[in-house]
């Protein structure tokens, strides 16, 4: 019996899980394909979590899964702007995620579990794995001040 590096397999991983989601979606998510050709490229809207400076926003993340998934970790992207301290304020809109980093991604895990690790870690940033310094020492030193820009940043980027 030989064992087939078959590129198709990657395919049928990310089709199940596709699906999966498009079925059982993670609470406040929803996804649809930008490109009906291009399986690897998904857009999640997520609802900001009604316990945060984000509830009553949605907020657009990418979700690019590169060609070694599930070998690799998929990359996710804030297209929506997102006062957050794990969250960067550039066009990539990258969020520090430890899962996600190529050293402790594990092929089992799957996006349903890293889209409700993100709408757990937009409730409760992580400040101390911070992409951005200064909201973070804001978010440890001033809470007010940091849920006030947080509020107005989803009143005026994600609605």
């Amino acid at each position: 019996m030989t064992i087939s590096s078959d590129p198709g397999v990657h395919h049928t991983d990310s089709t199940q899980e596709l699906q999966d989601i498009q079925t059982n979606p993670p609470p406040g998510c929803t996804l649809h394909l930008p490109n009906e050709s291009d399986l690897n490229l998904w857009e999640i809207s997520m609802s900001g979590p009604s316990d945060s400076p984000y509830s009553g926003g949605t907020f657009k993340i990418q979700v690019t899964l590169p060609k070694e998934y599930p070998f690799k970790p998929p990359v996710l992207s804030f297209k929506t702007k997102v006062y957050h301290p794990n969250v960067s304020n550039d066009d990539r809109g990258a969020m520090c995620l430890g899962m996600l980093r190529a050293d402790e991604w594990k092929p089992p895990n799957k996006i349903n579990d890293v889209l409700k690790l993100v709408r757990t870690v937009l409730a409760a940033p992580q400040p101390d794995d911070a992409v951005e310094a200064q909201i973070a020492d804001q978010f440890k030193n001033d809470r007010k001040g940091f849920e006030s820009t947080a509020k107005q940043w989803t009143q005026k980027y994600a609605k």
